[in-house]
């Protein structure tokens, strides 16, 4: 695949998903749902600055506000990256079983192939946490699209981890592998709870419940 998947519009991008191929994948697809949630945050951002309602924030609200512009422009990048990354494993489950360098191309480019998840996971955390902390200080007339930035970072998040885990799964590294699925169990295990938090919390704001 020659073109970016980065630089294709929403609709060319969804036609690439749906089509009979590769990639884009599921890896694709959660990094790219991350950095939609973490647009969402920015967005709150921006309509926070500049009002004097918010004014004791505004210095906490740009910080965030820059970090957030991090976060997507990374997750955004592993999209492609994710791609880049399923191309010599297929070429590698491609090679002879009887050659003997298979089972040694093939664990390095497993092990490869974790990389992307990984990091979206971690990146994904970042937003969680900036979009809990935007839920005390932005606008309270965004407030639901925090909600929904949680959701799709939650989303984003189990989603990536499933990329690492199909992948684990069969390495010959055992240790490498379990190191790497406790990274990730440690990952869902904090920041699910969290994202599920914070969509709760404006759920009862909207429902009149808080």
């Amino acid at each position: 695949m020659t073109e970016k998947l980065v630089e294709v519009s929403c609709t060319r991008f969804a036609d690439l998903l749906a089509a009979k191929r590769s990639v884009p994948g599921g890896g694709g697809a959660a990094a790219y749902a991350g950095a939609l949630a973490v647009a969402l945050c920015s967005m709150v951002g921006e309509f926070t600055t500049g009002k004097k309602r918010y004014a004791c924030y505004e210095r906490d609200v740009r910080r965030m506000l820059a970090d957030a512009e991090r976060i997507r422009i990374r997750l955004v990048e592993l999209v492609d990256e994710d791609a880049a990354a399923f191309y010599p494993l297929s070429e590698a489950y491609s090679i002879p079983k009887e050659d003997p360098t298979r089972a040694e191309v093939l664990e390095r480019a497993t092990k490869n192939a974790c990389e992307g998840p990984v990091e979206m996971m971690e990146q994904i955390c970042r937003a969680i946490e900036l979009l809990e902390e935007m839920g005390e200080k932005g606008s309270r007339m965004l407030l639901s699209d925090v909600g929904c930035g949680a959701l799709l970072a939650r989303a984003a998040l189990e989603a990536a981890s499933l990329n690492v885990f199909v992948n684990t799964k069969s390495l010959s590294d055992r240790a490498y592998a379990e190191d790497l699925e406790r990274r990730v169990d440690e990952m869902l295990e904090e920041w699910c709870p969290c994202a599920e938090a914070i969509e709760k919390k404006v759920m009862d704001h909207m429902r009149g419940r808080d």
